[in-house]
């Protein structure tokens, strides 16, 4: 199982997806504040009867920020538009996109961190003003054209602020970040999510799923169904703690929810680098990897558990890295 296939978006497709989804605050499962504070945003913004002031979310991949940029727009009762940065490559693809919004829409831009400059400064006065302005033409008969847009919501998603630009991330009224779930969360996702595939499983079986997920919802639903494949090729009726642990060896994830990329990870590092520290890009090398994929997918939850360190000189493997990988130091 390479990376990319790990963090796909719980390989749930077509109406089961959008059924998993939960729709409304009430059934968006983990992040308590977060919840309370999105939920008096969006009261407020409606009773004033005024566009809700733009949302950046952030964090690592598969916690839910596309969730609630769809739970913001049913919660604000208006219509939902989505596209991703790396699509908008020339002011005409923003452009289409702005002007064909209604009042108080929700616009939705995934990986927005990736936006080319030149949008980016369209998109300034299309936050802050509701204003277009855009070049007609080129050279000496170009021209500037402002365009009234109606009030909408710009809802950004991000899994790296830090290369967000200060004037873009400055004009977010609302900043959330995300973090990894708790097992007791997870399950309870798992348990819903179980109920919703008409799949029984057993709250052990749901905790110790949970507890190989990585604290990501993404990997809980797409584990889940995984398990959901085990238990009928066994004709059991349910998902038992048993039907787990089959699942996570056949799928070489451990108990702590490392897999196959994670552990050649740790253990590239003390064995061609006797425990780090080491750079990214020898890293990226030796792995085959894309230098963000590393920092942005397999670094984070590994930090997290405290099996890494990221140093001013590179990456160093822990005490407690060395004694999961069952080696010494």
């Amino acid at each position: 199982m390479n990376t990319n296939e790990r963090f796909l978006d719980a390989n749930i497709p077509d109406e089961m997806a959008a059924s998993i989804r939960p729709k409304s605050l009430c059934d968006f499962i983990g992040h308590e504040g977060l919840k309370q504070n999105l939920s008096v945003f969006v009261s407020g913004a409606r009773a004033r009867g005024e566009a809700m002031d733009h949302v950046l979310l952030y964090g690592p991949p598969g916690l839910g920020k596309t969730t609630l940029a769809h739970i913001v727009a049913n919660e604000l009762g208006t219509n939902f538009r989505a596209t991703a940065a790396p699509m908008l490559t020339k002011q005409g693809d923003l452009a289409a996109i702005l002007t064909s919004l209604e009042p108080m829409d929700v616009l939705f831009i995934d990986e927005i961190h990736r936006l080319p400059t030149a949008i980016e400064e369209v998109l300034y006065s299309a936050m802050e003003d509701f204003k277009l302005d855009i070049m007609l033409g080129e050279g000496p008969s170009a021209k500037s054209v402002r365009i009234d847009l109606p009030p909408f919501t710009l809802v950004g998603a991000t899994t790296r602020t830090g290369l967000l630009s200060n004037p873009l991330r400055d004009r977010f009224g609302i900043d959330l970040r995300l973090s990894f779930y708790s097992p007791e969360d997870l399950a309870k996702i798992i348990a819903r999510s179980a109920n919703i595939l008409g799949t029984p499983i057993d709250a052990d079986a749901a905790l110790a799923l949970a507890r190989s997920a990585r604290g990501t919802p993404r990997i809980a639903n797409r584990l889940l169904k995984r398990a959901r494949d085990f238990a009928g090729a066994t004709g059991a009726g349910r998902i038992t703690a048993n039907t787990i642990r089959t699942t996570l060896f056949q799928l070489h994830i451990d108990g702590c929810g490392l897999d196959e990329i994670d552990r050649e990870y740790m253990s590239t590092i003390v064995r061609h680098y006797a425990g780090g520290p080491v750079g990214i890009d020898n890293l990226a090398a030796a792995l085959s990897e894309p230098a963000d994929t590393i920092e942005d997918v397999i670094e984070p939850y590994l930090m997290q558990l405290g099996f890494v360190q990221r140093t001013p000189r590179g990456r160093v493997i822990t005490d407690a890295g060395y004694a999961h990988l069952g080696l010494e130091k």
